[in-house]
């Protein structure tokens, strides 16, 4: 008797669970249909009854923006204008001229082409101003506005009206745009130290079967000692190539990662595929806050599954996954349908928007949950994925931020390549005297100034000496520290010289071996590869972190 009044029981829980969902689905429902009406009603009356005309696109637009606002900032509507920058996100490819344009004042110029597509092989130059575009007006409009000119169908041509420093009339150049394929890996290289070194800058089709290709080959090349993949600065890209580029160095079946949402057909588990090229080869991947998503799904998973020593900052915290759903007219809705989780148990998304007014959303430390790699080390669900070895960022002084600022690197970098046809092979080229020299005579020509932070705290005390009626008293002394102040500032240039030629020989270099050029002298002087290299060679010191027996 008392089982069956336990079945009933259960059977009377269930059913009334299963009415409730139905119930809430109703309701959702009739409050979903509720408010499209006073939508399209709204949107009725605006038309028939507002005092000007309306634009009703534009209109419709802002208010799906407004209302996606309070989720997620990854969950985005797209107008049919915006197709192609989504279909570039995944397959890295688009049809263009292939440069990067900025904004300089009113006008948007050509700041670096890309090597072998249509504005190098034209002829354009970093400092080119784009005046026209197929004869419309380009002054005063944004750069977005340009970069959506610039593009359209592989084999159609786009004529510029460019203005050169140092020509004197505008000249006119035709481009065929082409298809432009941006690299997943731009760069890779073995190190003097017989380290092999891999830039990945993104996760776009074919970025695991690139990556696998380049390590074979330098396998074949040399007896490597390690491996370096370098994720700094990668925003991520398709989970799938992530999946696989662990896949590279762990063994089948391994769980990388799993993805949970709301419904069961978005809840799925990854693993690894096929067989690993190399389950031995001591790894480092190199991460910054600005290593996110896919980016995190490799970073993370070889952690929890100790097989890499992760060094650099705590990355970025993405831990959302998005689906792009198709819409009517051509448009569509980027979506976040999941969030995913690495194979420690963590999920290492930073923010949870559902509670942003709450302490920003960031999780409170008293929260923070504990999981543990296959080795047993420590790790945390603390939003990001915390380095095995944590090293300070660089941070450049104010002179050369502000140096940066404006634009001074960009415009000399031009200046210096129309004054000299050719320089030395990209690993020989040196920053001398002369050309330092020279650099602080231009930049002293531009009138160049800023204010630091110990002036800006100077007129601040100042205005509250002024308020509180003591700066009579204390005038004097307050002048002779501004004057300190600009003694030690006009020396700025010349005691920051090694960070300032850091950044100068890689804008310069850029001007004649282009991209591989700037990264190829970034990496002369890069503290995160030194100490990847040396946790590399130093095998008990990477087994001591991976077995987290320090």
């Amino acid at each position: 008797m008392k089982n069956k009044n336990f079945i009933i029981t259960l059977l009377l829980v269930l059913n009334l669970g299963f009415y409730c969902k139905i119930q809430s689905q109703v309701n959702n429902n009739f409050e979903i249909s509720k408010s499209i009406d006073i939508y399209n009603s709204l949107f009725k009356e605006l038309n028939i009854n507002y005092v000007d005309e309306i634009n009703p696109g534009k209109l419709n637009e802002a208010a799906i923006n407004a209302m996606l606002e309070d989720l997620d900032p990854y969950t985005v509507f797209v107008p049919e204008s915006q197709i192609e920058d989504m279909r570039m996100m995944t397959t890295g490819e688009y049809g263009g001229i292939g440069s990067l344009i900025q904004q300089m004042g009113d006008y948007v110029i050509i700041s670096e082409p890309y090597e072998g597509f249509p504005a190098q092989k034209s002829g354009l130059i970093p400092g080119d101003i784009i005046l026209e575009i197929n004869d419309l007006k380009a002054v005063k409009k944004a750069s977005s506005e340009i970069s959506e000119l610039l593009k359209g169908v592989p084999g159609s041509v786009v004529r510029l009206k460019i203005q050169r420093a140092g020509k004197e009339e505008p000249f006119i150049v035709e481009l065929t745009r082409e298809k432009i394929k941006l690299d997943n890996i731009p760069y890779h290289t073995i190190l003097d130290s017989g380290v092999g070194y891999i830039l990945l800058n993104g996760f776009t089709q074919k970025a695991a079967a690139e990556l696998k290709d380049i390590f074979v080959k330098m396998k074949e090349q040399t007896q490597l000692k390690g491996l370096i993949i370098d994720l700094r600065g990668n925003g991520g890209g398709l989970l799938n190539e992530a999946v696989d580029i662990a896949n590279i160095f762990v063994n089948k079946n391994e769980l990388i990662v799993s993805t949970k949402g709301k419904s069961p057909e978005r809840t799925s588990v990854h693993r690894t595929r096929l067989s690993p090229v190399d389950l031995e080869i001591p790894l480092v991947v190199l991460v910054n806050e600005s290593s996110a998503s896919a980016s995190e799904i490799v970073a993370g998973s070889l952690q929890d599954l100790d097989r890499a020593v992760i060094v650099g900052q705590k990355t970025f915290g993405k831990g959302l996954v998005q689906n792009v759903v198709p819409l009517t007219y051509n448009t569509q809705l980027k979506i976040t349908v999941a969030k995913y989780y690495i194979p420690s148990g963590r999920c290492i998304q930073a923010i949870d928007y559902s509670h942003i007014k709450e302490n920003g959303g960031k999780i409170p430390d008293s929260l923070v949950s504990t999981f543990k790699t296959r080795n047993g080390r420590t790790v945390y669900d603390n939003g990001g994925i915390m380095p095995d070895i944590v090293l300070e960022p660089f941070e450049f002084s104010p002179v050369t931020a502000h140096l940066y600022g404006s634009s001074l690197f960009f415009k000399y970098a031009n200046k210096f390549a129309l004054e000299h046809q050719q320089i030395a092979p990209v690993n020989e080229f040196e920053i001398t005297d002369a050309i330092y020299n020279e650099f602080m005579q231009f930049v002293e020509d531009d009138k160049f100034t800023y204010t630091t932070e110990s002036e800006k705290r100077l007129n601040e005390l100042k205005q509250i000496a002024d308020d509180e009626s003591y700066l009579e008293d204390v005038t004097t002394q307050l002048q002779a520290l501004e004057e300190q102040f600009k003694m030690i500032k006009q020396n700025d240039i010349k005691k920051h010289r090694p960070e300032i030629e850091r950044i100068l020989r890689s804008e310069i270099a850029s001007r004649y071996y282009y991209q591989k050029g700037k990264i190829i002298t970034a990496l002369k002087q890069d503290p995160e590869i030194d100490k990847a290299v040396e946790i590399i060679l130093d095998k008990e010191k990477a087994k001591t972190i991976l077995t987290g027996k320090l």
